[in-house]
């Protein structure tokens, strides 16, 4: 699977997971896309070119699926999608966000690899994934 961390998330993030996912031999590839597709990049413009990859977007941009224009994007390229939902408006810091997506990886993993696509996953604060 090929997992693409949103530019709204450092591309550290990104990096730290693809070398801590290698050794697991499952075939997973963790992107930025902010590395992959430029700084400042439009939703409009990578959800078709993540949705051709079967890519699995993780953002902390709620509102993508709030965005009629985006919403349709992601439902006709048949998106995988994981909300990272913030405690408040800042968002996370940065520890606290590497937190959060390590100890949710292998659920995260896991539901990629079992839902059918498109789909979408609000990971919330407390720890609870829910299905959107």
């Amino acid at each position: 699977m090929k997992f693409f961390i949103d530019e709204n998330m450092p591309p550290q993030l990104a990096e730290g997971l693809a070398i801590l996912e290698k050794p697991n031999d499952e075939g997973n590839e963790i992107y930025s896309i902010q590395k992959e597709y430029g700084r400042g990049i439009q939703d409009e413009e990578w959800i078709p070119q993540i949705g051709q990859l079967n890519g699995i977007v993780i953002t902390q941009d709620y509102n993508i699926q709030r965005t009629q224009q985006q919403y349709e994007l992601l439902r006709k390229y048949r998106m995988g999608i994981f909300y990272l939902r913030p405690p408040g408006k800042t968002g996370y810091k940065y520890w606290e966000m590497v937190q959060k997506i390590i100890s949710h990886w292998s659920e995260i993993k896991d539901l990629a690899k079992k839902t059918r696509f498109p789909f979408a996953f609000r990971i919330m604060p407390r720890g609870k994934i829910e299905k959107l």
